[in-house]
């Protein structure tokens, strides 16, 4: 048998420490506010997406238009 493998016997004889009150309020408040920074993000994230999906429709509607005047040249020359 390795000895190195062997679990500790001490490992569960000391019992967990017990958060106070205040520490555990702390805690939760940072996570509180880790919370309020990921939905930011994300927020942001969001905006920026619908920022590019907007750009992407004007630029549809740009090569729409080109398109159209190419069109109207053609049957320019063509008269």
């Amino acid at each position: 048998m390795n000895i190195i493998n062997r679990p500790n016997p001490n490992a569960c004889m000391t019992p967990p420490k017990r958060k106070t009150p205040q520490l555990q309020q702390q805690q939760l408040l940072q996570q509180q506010q880790q919370l309020l920074q990921q939905q930011q993000l994300l927020q942001q994230q969001q905006q920026q997406l619908q920022q590019q999906q907007q750009q992407q429709q004007q630029q549809k509607q740009l090569q729409q238009q080109l398109q159209q005047q190419q069109q109207q040249q053609q049957q320019q020359q063509q008269q």
